[in-house]
């Protein structure tokens, strides 16, 4: 699959299907996401974009533990909703019937996602919804996201809205030419879009979190935390007191925190997101440009045995195998 160029030389309608979560972000131009893949299995993400002359669709599905930060890039509002058997959580939130999303312009969001995932992004520009309302004299009742919001409404409302943007994504990807060439039906299925999701939006209120999701949300900011410290901090070898002392908390905190947001040990999960860096590391580079243990040593991994082990049995395939492949190449 080639780079995405500018928006306007793109199609209407992408279909993507791809096995390694460490391009993720590739062949995207509306958010920015980073992709860890949290169980050794074999990978298979399937992602539908409809562009409708600035409004977007966005239709994700996944078979494996994934977990993702994404945010939309500058000048997009992003409203997420979910699929009615999709589990997992949004920023240590529990995903459940009737939650949506909400999120202001370059607002970043953590996604952990079980087997089964399937979601609809809903990207657009503000004002496209303000000029959309002021035209029907309800802009002033419109209020817009600052930052990432959680929203709760119906379980069938949102079922309605997640249907309706599942369904384009369908005929989109059955019939791109439908879009690709056909003014007329992008500028109908946008003004559908800004009705359904709209009205969605007018039920919706604030998500009140009870006392057990207010400790999840903690839990993964904590890990958030402890990533983020450690990313900082590539090529050193870090302990777990050194997360503990970057998230201000106790050794069992951390433990606990990791192991229920990601399912893992903090260094277990670790170790398994510096592989992924590694293998970004060698996808995009040559044999003449580095070698296998210039970028191991590079994000911190001294013993070269245990590392293409454990790369391996992430990967299926050893990190020579990934540099022999062409800068750029995407493994779909």
């Amino acid at each position: 699959m080639a780079e995405s160029s500018g928006p306007e030389d793109l199609p209407a309608v992408s279909v993507v299907e791809f096995t390694d979560p460490t391009i993720a972000g590739q062949g995207i131009e509306l958010v920015a996401q980073d992709a860890v893949q949290l169980q050794s299995s074999p990978l298979r993400v399937r992602r539908v974009i409809v562009r409708l002359g600035g409004a977007n669709v966005v239709f994700h599905s996944t078979n494996a533990r994934v977990r993702t930060r994404t945010a939309a890039h500058q000048g997009l509002l992003a409203y997420v909703t979910f699929g009615p058997h999709a589990r997992g959580t949004l920023n240590g939130l529990p995903v459940r019937p009737g939650l949506m999303l909400a999120a202001a312009p370059g607002a970043e969001e953590m996604f952990v996602v079980e087997a089964g995932w399937e979601s609809v992004t809903f990207l657009l520009p503000p004002q496209d919804i303000l000029m959309h309302l002021s035209i029907r004299q309800r802009a002033s009742d419109f209020h817009l996201p600052h930052g990432v919001e959680i929203l709760q409404v119906s379980a069938e409302r949102a079922g309605r809205l997640f249907d309706w943007g599942k369904q384009l994504a369908d005929t989109a990807a059955r019939m791109p030419a439908l879009f690709n060439e056909g003014n007329k039906e992008r500028d109908s299925a946008r003004v559908e879009l800004l009705e359904n999701l709209l009205a969605t939006l007018g039920a919706a209120h604030d998500f009140e979190p009870a006392r057990g999701d207010r400790t999840r949300q903690a839990h993964n900011l904590v890990v958030k935390i402890a990533e983020d410290h450690a990313l900082s901090h590539i090529g050193d070898f870090l302990y777990v007191s050194d997360l503990c002392k970057a998230a201000a908390v106790s050794e069992r905190t951390l433990e606990g925190a990791f192991n229920e947001i990601m399912g893992l040990t903090p260094m277990a999960y670790l170790v398994r997101l510096r592989l992924h860096r590694v293998r970004q590391a060698l996808l995009e580079a040559t044999q003449r440009s580095t070698t296998v243990s210039a970028e191991a040593l590079n994000w911190g991994f001294w013993h070269f045995g245990e590392f293409s082990r454990a790369y391996k049995d992430c990967f299926g395939e050893l990190p020579s195998d990934t540099l022999r492949r062409k800068p750029g190449e995407l493994q779909t």
